[in-house]
């Protein structure tokens, strides 16, 4: 199989040797599946086919504006229809050289050899030409972020819990691979959803081999998304296996209040969604104010502040303190059976016990944590230079 290294991308034509690649095993066993299968990916036996340019450029009718589904830093997502009549999502890789090519082939190899039923599945993939192609599985509940932010139908407390489980489940599985592989782009928009909300992660392009040899972290560029990305690999571009963790946070804490992790449109002082939202979760009351509003009360309070310690632990500023996505994924599993109860008087639906401890821990900004409000990336990814 070829390595990453030993690709020219100056080459026309690359062929990606996957048939006889090991597939990853994982020492991560979840005991919720949802209604997805356990551990295996739709198709993850047969492995990614090569299509030629036609047989794509066909199936999306010449990549017509009207089957668009989607766009993102690296290219242009259509809803395609194979000859064999299977409904598929293709990627079209925006042509803008080296960055856009590495991703290409990280993604194809990745996808190829890592199987479970919260990653999406890889179809195949097209390398004509100067044309970089990937066909996965439709998704046809489009991304969570489309849930959240982009005027759906909002989705319902038992629906988001569901949804945060699966991808809790999909960055265990990448966390305890052989190769510990660390996410680094972890944000709404690449949690994809099936027909019954399962959760699926996408866009693999930036995520890296964990580190080696009882080493603690990778040494990498500074690549991901404003306002996900860790405050230690934004200083330092130390890329931690718990930085996929602080992440998940965030996505849980968009889950939580509806609002995205960064909008300069909000008033100032609310335009980076943690800092707003952090000193508010330790507390019923104040939590209460920040819940989404589209829940319409509709969840357990019990729950809403269980979930709100697991969002403080998630982004602790010492990674150490984090949770790993392991336990992250049994702690959404107990808060998914919390039922809701009738409305008390001032009943307690939780102590709040570690949330109080950390309250004035947070108070004041991390010396690791960016001052992002007001510089108008909303959640744009970045790269350093």
């Amino acid at each position: 199989m070829s390595c990453f290294s030993c690709i020219n991308p100056h080459r026309k034509d690359i062929k990606i040797d996957i048939e006889h690649a090991p597939r990853s095993s994982s020492r991560y066993s979840s005991g919720y599946t949802g209604d997805a299968d356990n551990g295996k990916g739709q198709g993850a036996e047969e492995g990614a086919r090569s299509f030629t340019f036609r047989d794509l450029a066909a199936a999306t009718r010449n990549f017509r504006e009207i089957n668009l589904i989607g766009e993102g830093g690296f290219g242009r997502v259509y809803k395609g229809r194979l000859e064999t009549g299977e409904i598929v999502a293709v990627k079209q890789l925006n042509q803008d050289g080296l960055q856009g090519h590495q991703e290409f082939i990280v993604e194809v190899l990745m996808l190829s050899l890592l199987h479970h039923s919260n990653l999406v599945t890889l179809i195949g993939y097209c390398t004509s030409g100067d044309q970089r192609l990937l066909v996965y599985e439709y998704m046809p509940m489009g991304s969570l972020e489309d849930h959240l932010f982009e005027g759906a139908e909002p989705l319902a407390w038992d629906i988001r819990l569901k949804i945060a489980i699966g991808a809790a489940q999909g960055l265990a599985f990448l966390h305890t691979s052989d190769k510990s592989i660390i996410y680094r782009d972890f944000k709404t928009s690449n949690i994809l959803l099936d027909g019954a909300y399962n959760a699926k992660l996408s866009d693999f392009g930036l995520a890296k081999l964990g580190p080696l040899n009882g080493d603690s972290h990778v040494t990498t560029r500074i690549m991901g998304t404003y306002g996900y990305a860790a405050p230690e690999y934004l200083a330092t571009g130390h890329l931690y296996v718990k930085s996929d963790v602080y992440g998940f946070g965030v996505v849980l804490l968009e889950l939580l209040t509806g609002l995205k992790a960064l909008d300069t449109n909000r008033p100032s002082g609310q335009h980076n969604l943690v800092e707003y939202a952090r000193p508010l979760l330790s507390q019923r009351r104040k939590l209460k104010k920040i819940m989404d509003p589209g829940l319409e009360e509709r969840y357990p309070l019990k729950a809403a502040m269980q979930a709100a310690e697991l969002i403080l632990r998630c982004l602790e500023s010492d990674l150490r303190i984090r949770p790993s996505m392991e336990e992250v994924s049994e702690i959404l599993i107990k808060i998914k059976d919390v039922e809701e109860k009738p409305k008390k008087s001032k009943s307690s639906c939780s102590d709040g016990s570690y949330a109080r401890r950390q309250e004035e821990r947070h108070r004041h900004q991390s010396p690791f944590q960016p001052r992002q409000g007001g510089t108008g990336y909303k959640g744009r990814a970045f790269s350093s230079a």
